[in-house]
Formats: structure tokens, sequence, C-alpha cells
């Protein structure tokens, strides 16, 4: 049973590394562009998809890889979940809250996200509670790192200026998302 959980993991992240590959080869058709957004609706999700180079691409996917092995208990459904509600949530922040971002490419924003909601649910698990605490403290370190010192050195390393406001706001809804399994895990018990 655990090996079939753990191939099911491997083919998940080989078709996730896959699909973000070939997105990245048509890239401006992909990314996040306010002007028009609602007429091609589908870069809501590929602008977090599609990266600035390959670099950038590289970098992103190997931190995707990472997170299923670090949080073990987390089945490919709930990053599935993540995967698919994240992406949006973030674009229409962008466009509401941030009109000022015409355009936007990288998984980082997500990645912030998954990695905080999938953090706050394994601080119910008293085995985990420690890993997933240390998790947080170091995402909002990053946070307050780049919002105050800045983040010179990505922005170098993938030719693009980073979006921290992009982070940002992947950790305000990988709260919210942690938040509403927790209440309905919580219902769903009683």
């Amino acid at each position: 049973m655990k090996d079939q959980f753990i191939r099911r993991k491997i083919v998940f992240l080989a078709a996730v590394v896959s699909i973000g590959a070939c997105l990245q080869i048509y890239q401006d058709a992909f990314i996040y562009v306010h002007d028009g957004l609602f007429r091609q609706f589908w870069r809501l999700w590929t602008g977090h998809w599609v990266h600035v180079g390959w670099m950038h691409y590289f970098l992103n996917m190997l931190a995707f890889i990472c997170l299923p092995f670090i949080f073990p208990r987390a089945s490919v459904w709930h990053f599935t979940a993540l995967l698919l509600a994240l992406p949006p949530l973030i674009s229409l922040s962008f466009y509401y809250f941030l009109p000022d971002i015409n355009a936007y490419a990288g998984l980082s924003g997500v990645l912030h996200g998954a990695y905080t909601a999938v953090a706050c649910v394994h601080l119910m698990y008293r085995r985990e509670r420690n890993f997933a605490a240390f998790v947080l403290f170091l995402i909002l370190s990053k946070l307050l790192w780049e919002n105050t010192v800045g983040s010179m050195g990505t922005a170098q390393l993938i030719g693009s200026p980073v979006l921290v406001e992009a982070h940002l706001l992947g950790v305000i809804w990988g709260i919210g998302i942690a938040a509403v399994y927790l209440l309905a895990d919580h219902f769903a018990d009683e």
C-alpha cells in the first residue's frame, strides 16, 4: 500500500513537471496578463505554471517536487486540490487588489500557499507538529526578509524581478484553504 502511495506521488510529480515544461515552450500564450484576463480565463491558472525562464522553472519545480516528500501524510488529492485552487485565488487577488501588476509568471506564490496550507494542517498531528511549525517559521521569516531586505539574489538568478506580493498572497490563501479544510474535517468527524 505504501509503495502504491509513493508511486502515485511520483506519477503525479512527473505529470506536473511535464505539463509545466510544455507550457513553458509557449509561455506568451499562458502568462498572467491583467488586460483581457477574463477573455482568456485559462491564464488564471496557467500564469502560475509558466516561468520567466528555464532556471526559474527548474527552481520552482525542485521546490514543488520536495513538498510531497517533506509532508508524506498529504495525498495526491490534496496537492491536486491546492494546485487547482491557489492559482485562480492568487490571480484574482492580483486582478482586484493589485491591478498595477500587468503580467506575472511563476509558481512561487502557489508554492508558498501549498507549503503553508500543508504545514498548517500538519500542526494538528502531534508527531509532525514541530516540523510543521518550523516550516511555517521559515516561510514567515522568508516573507519578512523579502519585504524588508529584498530578494536581489533570487532576481539575479532567475533574470527577472521577484514579485513578493505573490508569495504573500500565496501564504494568505494557503492559511485560508487550511482553515476551510480543517473546519470541514472537524464537522465531518461529528
